[in-house]
C-alpha cells in the first residue's frame, strides 16, 4: 500500500476500479408534501404498506429492494421516471392497478411507440437478455412519475 491508503497499482483490475457503492444496495427516495396522503395512495392504489416508519418518512419493500417516501417542502417536477418496477405480466398489473383507481399516463417520446397506453421501447441492456421493454407510467399522489416495465425477450 502507498501512503495514501490506496493500492500501489490502482485500476489494474475491474474489481480494484469498483467503488464501495458497486457492492451496495440502492434505495429510491421519493418526496411527499403530504405524507399521510402519500401513505393512503400507496396503500389504496398500489396495495403497499410501509414496513417501517420514522417521523417524516415511510419505508417500503418490494421484491428485495426498498424505497422511502419522505416529507419534503420541495415539489417533484414529475418530468422523468423517478422509480420503476419490473414485472412479468404488465397487462395483469395494469388491470389490478386500474381497478384500484390508478390512472396511466400517455407517453409520447422519441423512440417509444405507444398503443393502448403501453409504450414499446426498442432495445434494452444486453445483460438483461431482452430485445426491448414494454412500459407504462403513472403519478403518485405527490406528482412523482413512476413506471412499470416488462422485458421483451
Amino acid at each position: 500500500m502507498s501512503d495514501t491508503g490506496m493500492g500501489t497499482n490502482p485500476g489494474t483490475s475491474r474489481e480494484s476500479r469498483q467503488s464501495g457503492l458497486s457492492r451496495a444496495r440502492s434505495a429510491t427516495r421519493l418526496p411527499a408534501q403530504d405524507l399521510d396522503r402519500a401513505r393512503r395512495f400507496y396503500a389504496e392504489k398500489l396495495g403497499l404498506e410501509p414496513v417501517d416508519e420514522r417521523p417524516g418518512g415511510l419505508l417500503y419493500r418490494c421484491g428485495g429492494t426498498e424505497f422511502a417516501v419522505f416529507r419534503s417542502t420541495g415539489v417533484s417536477p414529475g418530468t422523468f421516471t423517478q422509480m420503476g418496477w419490473e414485472v412479468d405480466d404488465l397487462e395483469s398489473v395494469m388491470s389490478e392497478l386500474a381497478q384500484r383507481g390508478v390512472v396511466f399516463e400517455e407517453v409520447d417520446a422519441p423512440g417509444f411507440r405507444t398503443s393502448g397506453g403501453i409504450s414499446e421501447i426498442e432495445g434494452n441492456y444486453p445483460s438483461k437478455g431482452a430485445r426491448g421493454e414494454r412500459g407504462v407510467w403513472f403519478r403518485d399522489s405527490e406528482g412523482n412519475l413512476l413506471g412499470i416495465g416488462e422485458l421483451v425477450v
